[in-house]
């Protein structure tokens, strides 16, 4: 799990993940994340030197989550790893260290979501065991 010294590194790998946050933006949701969620970092060898690979970040949600019939449910609110470590089973160990940490919450359900036009990310869930609960379309108006 991370800790409050791996906020830089979290951040950005996050902002690579959420490009149209800030990082100033970044960094304080991950810093709050660390006290109310969690946040997990992968790391690899390179070289003589450890570089991170990648994180998750998951968190309790007490509201409804589509297609879920307890609470909390444990959330997959992002994952990120690098192109040079993906297709190496880092997303899988930090996605099960992120269903871990939920069970330890007291969850007995985990779910995720992903925009409609992110195929990679639908992939990936569906891969993981993932079972399509929903489509949504959203609408937003000026009054």
């Amino acid at each position: 799990m991370a800790e409050s010294s791996d906020l830089v590194a979290v951040t950005e790998l996050a902002q690579q993940l959420w490009q149209h946050h800030t990082v100033e933006e970044l960094y304080g949701e991950m810093e709050e994340y660390l006290s109310s969620g969690a946040i997990f970092l992968a790391w690899e060898t390179e070289g003589d030197k450890m570089k991170e690979a990648g994180f998750a970040q998951c968190s309790l949600r007490h509201d409804y989550v589509e297609g879920t019939s307890k609470s909390p449910v444990g959330y997959l609110e992002g994952i990120f790893v690098l192109p040079a470590y993906r297709r190496c089973g880092i997303s899988q160990k930090l996605l099960q260290a992120c269903q871990e940490w939920a069970k330890q919450q007291g969850c007995c359900e985990f779910a995720s979501d992903c925009e409609l036009e992110n195929e990679e990310s639908l992939y990936f869930h569906l891969a993981c065991g993932f079972q399509e609960a929903n489509r949504i379309i959203c609408f937003v108006k000026k009054i």
